[in-house]
């Protein structure tokens, strides 16, 4: 793009303009003011020194796919061992024998927890220390929409249950059941001694 000439009128204007205007520095002679910076020296950049580097150390943590609430048997998994280890472990393993059950198939929440409620305190008066608790595995809905559903009600239910008064005061540890006494379907409820 090629510069427009300035009109006469223009260059009246500016001669105008600096002939009002005031010096910044007028101390200093017109002579002695530079008429272009001289340039910077280049300076020499010292040599780079890296830093020990490893492989994505910089890299950001991939997203989770999603941020549900993991599910009950995951959250049992991870809740912190309360009776002794050595029970724990036969008992995960399904070599203890529990010593009542009951079986929450088919109920609706409003009768199986009253249900419950009954067994674990009548079990805990009777001195009995391990319980299992039957809830079945659950059915699959038909449609599934855009908002997650657990699959099966009272499965998912059941150990809040048992975390919430009046049963928290008796339940010492709850755990998914081996595969021998029913797996995802059923818990071992480990009750605390009345003293």
């Amino acid at each position: 793009m090629a510069r427009r000439r300035l009109t006469t009128e223009e260059i009246e204007l500016w001669r105008k303009v600096t002939r009002q205007a005031e010096r910044l520095h007028p101390e200093l002679p017109e002579s002695v003011r530079p008429k272009t910076l001289p340039k910077p020296k280049p300076t020499k950049a010292p040599l780079a020194r890296f830093e020990a580097f490893e492989l994505g150390q910089t890299a950001k943590p991939k997203p989770q796919k999603n941020n549900l609430k993991p599910a009950m048997t995951e959250r049992l998994a991870a809740a912190p061992v309360q009776m002794d280890q050595k029970a724990f472990a036969r008992l995960k393993r399904g070599k203890l024998k529990p010593e009542g059950r009951i079986d929450l198939h088919g109920m609706r929440m409003d009768t199986a927890h009253p249900v419950l409620v009954r067994f674990i305190l009548t079990a805990q008066a009777q001195g009995k220390r391990l319980v299992l608790v039957i809830t079945g595995k659950g059915k699959d809905r038909d449609e599934p929409g855009p908002i997650p559903t657990p699959r099966g009600v009272l499965r998912n239910q059941v150990p809040q249950w048992l975390s919430l008064p009046p049963l928290a005061q008796a339940v010492l540890q709850v755990t998914p059941a081996h595969i021998s006494h029913g797996g995802d379907g059923a818990y071992y409820v480990y009750l605390r001694r009345i003293r």
